[in-house]
């Protein structure tokens, strides 16, 4: 048999690994993901994942300025800064994180105790923090690797949107406005970081590294859903200080 953990992958070849590990590893196919989108989970359950969700939408902008920080060029600076407007705004009131904020509201939650992060499982926490030192501490053609879960965003997102309104009396179009923008800023954002791994990824070892960072934030949100469904699906097991339903 040939060994071909060596020889360089060529741009397409590098590609194409990249999505078979989407194929297997991004979290639509998490349980927890098909009891939302199925309609199967109660009101409560929703407001769970709403909750914990928005401490991840808080801290991307987070993860972002400290990729900014590592491109040299002004650029490449602008056009990653690009996804920092898109959830902050570039104004008040506007961008990803108030949009996720009107959502949880729509669901029924407080809005100050949603962005006090108070009732977040540690599980959540745990794995946005490690995802945010992640690319702080890692080389940028790692940490932009790692962006490239929204190669497969587009079609959870459609899938969560329509699943979500024809099962959920509670949820209309409104509430679940935070994702029509994304339909459109996620191909865009991809189409920035693979063209940039195609074209630093210079080595297998790069290659390599470039797979591994996007099999770690694939983790990074299967990671979040097992914390979700081991608190509020099976076996009930919520955390002391966090969110209790009801």
């Amino acid at each position: 048999m040939n060994d071909r953990s060596n020889i360089l992958l060529t741009p397409a070849e590098l590609e194409a690994e990249l999505r078979a590990i989407g194929a297997v590893r991004y979290h639509h196919l998490h349980p927890f993901h098909r009891l939302l989108h199925g309609g199967k989970l109660s009101r409560q359950q929703v407001q769970a994942w709403a909750l914990n969700r928005y401490y991840y939408q808080a801290m991307i902008p987070i993860k972002d300025a400290h990729a900014l920080s590592k491109l040299h060029t002004s650029e490449l600076r602008r056009e990653w800064r690009r996804r920092i407007i898109d959830h902050d705004g570039d104004t008040a009131g506007t961008g990803g994180i108030e949009r996720w904020l009107k959502l949880a509201e729509g669901v029924g939650l407080d809005r100050a105790y949603v962005e006090s992060t108070e009732g977040i499982l540690p599980g959540t926490r745990f794995a946005v923090e490690a995802y945010v030192n992640f690319v702080r501490d890692r080389p940028i053609l790692e940490g932009i690797a790692s962006s490239l879960t929204e190669m497969f965003s587009p079609d959870i997102i459609a899938d969560r949107v329509r699943g979500m309104l024809q099962n959920y009396s509670f949820i209309t179009e409104d509430t679940l406005a935070y994702f029509t923008p994304r339909l459109t800023q996620a191909p865009q954002d991809v189409d920035f970081a693979l063209a940039y791994v195609k074209a630093h990824a210079l080595t297998r070892a790069d290659q390599e590294k470039v797979l591994a960072a996007l099999r770690f934030k694939c983790d990074v949100l299967w990671t979040q859903l097992d914390a979700l469904y081991l608190a509020y699906v099976d076996p009930g097991m919520i955390p002391p200080g966090a969110f209790v339903p009801g």
